[in-house]
């Protein structure tokens, strides 16, 4: 490195003059830092006058070729006693905690209920570990909900996973046009119809309708019961109902949709009437009286089926395996999340998701204060009970998909004989 090493200001000034084309380069950063240090206590910097002080600022840029908003940091740092060059820190890389067979149970467990939110895949392996006991599930039972996202990031997950028309508004003068109130109580539905495409022809007469999805969704519990019609029409859609009805292990107090047609009419307002069943329907520019519903309808149907079109006498089908597998699934083995709601002081209601509150609809139903007293007569907690405890969550979910694929399959059958 270059040091004219000289001993006054003056000499500094005229050595800047003189070699005002010159420009002089050091050895390594180090060494900078350290002839820095060196020149401000060789002229006493501190104690010079401020037009010194820019020409030792001078003197440094010309060696050093830092600019002046540099050199005057260093000179900071000199003074504060930190200019010492950085030593390269060699950091302790910390063990890696879950390894790639806890990874695998993730995997599995995504695929088998086809990729839930954190929350409720947390919940699901804190329950494989905690209620059945399997051991394999102890490490990645304690993982955090934003690491799963970390861990769905990785390559090892990448590489092992892949994954109409609107309703007619009618003017009917049945059912009350209000939101439910259940002030806690389950049993109170609300209803919405998800339907599985058409299959589009050259002629009006090639066109078919898909089948109907009946989707019924309890507010105060998410007990969820979906059945499949053939048809929205009263001789296709009431067996379906009845049936929807007679699944649910609460007493059933109120049926809550939006103006379609299909429910607002006087043969469903007569079957609800004789279940002592309240029909209420949707408000005008209230678009949240049926979400739950909607919700529902993308989270879990369409996840499931889809878009494609499916033919209608395809509807028993679907039907014998949202009852005997999809529907047990939903409401002992998928958790739900339910919202801690917080008001503010201009009584704003804001919502929030801990994963603590995510569980399953059965749960949700035994920690309602006196929950026995909502059952029907016939039903108990010990006979749902051993439901639930019958299989995990893992495993139900895996039996689920089975019959998914066979009636898929049935489904490809039909389709292929048809058409």
């Amino acid at each position: 490195m270059y040091d004219p090493h000289f001993n006054s200001v003056d000499q500094i000034e005229k050595f800047l003059k003189t070699s005002r084309n010159l420009a002089f380069g050091v050895a390594s950063k180090k060494e900078k830092y350290l002839w820095i240090s060196k020149v401000l206590i060789r002229f006493s910097y501190k104690r010079l006058r401020k037009k010194h002080k820019t020409i030792i600022k001078r003197y440094v840029k010309k060696i050093t070729d830092y600019s002046m908003s540099q050199i005057k940091r260093l000179v900071r740092r000199h003074y504060q006693g930190c200019l010492n060059y950085p030593i390269k820190i060699q950091r302790r890389v910390s063990a890696r905690k879950y390894a790639p067979v806890d990874i695998a149970l993730l995997i599995k467990t995504d695929i088998v209920h086809d990729g839930l939110s954190g929350p409720a895949t947390k919940k699901i392996l804190k329950r494989e570990y905690e209620n059945w006991g399997k051991e394999n599930y102890a490490t990645i039972s304690a993982i955090s909900v934003s690491h799963i996202y970390n861990l769905r990031k990785t390559n090892q997950y990448k590489s092992n996973t892949s994954f109409f028309h609107k309703t007619n508004p009618v003017n009917i003068n049945i059912g009350e046009r209000r939101k439910p109130e259940p002030n806690g109580k389950p049993g109170y539905l609300r209803v919405d119809t998800v339907h599985q495409g058409d299959k589009i022809g050259l002629n009006e007469e090639d066109e078919q309708k898909g089948v109907y999805h009946i989707n019924t969704v309890c507010e105060i519990t998410q007990w969820q019961i979906i059945g499949c019609a053939e048809k929205i029409s009263e001789r296709y859609l009431i067996p379906v109902l009845l049936e929807i009805l007679e699944q649910y292990p609460f007493k059933v107090l109120g049926f809550h949709a939006d103006n379609g047609s299909e429910y607002v009419n006087r043969v469903v307002a007569a079957l609800l009437n004789k279940l002592l069943i309240q029909l209420t329907k949707t408000r005008p520019r209230h678009s949240n009286d049926n979400a739950l519903a909607e919700t529902k309808n993308g989270s879990v149907i369409r996840k499931h089926f889809g878009y494609i079109h499916i033919p209608q006498p395809n509807a028993k089908l679907i039907n014998q395996f949202y009852k005997k597998s999809f529907n047990i699934y939903l409401n002992f083995h998928r958790p739900c999340g339910f919202a801690t709601i917080k008001t503010d002081k201009k009584g704003k209601q804001r919502r929030f998701y801990r994963h603590e509150d995510y569980e399953t609809p059965y749960e949700r139903l035994t920690k309602l204060p006196n929950a026995k007293q909502y059952l029907k007569d016939g039903v108990a907690f010990e006979t749902l009970n051993k439901i639930a405890r019958a299989k995990s969550d893992n495993e139900f979910a895996e039996e689920m998909m089975r019959a998914k694929r066979e009636l898929y399959s049935k489904i490809r059958f039909d389709i292929k004989n048809r058409y």
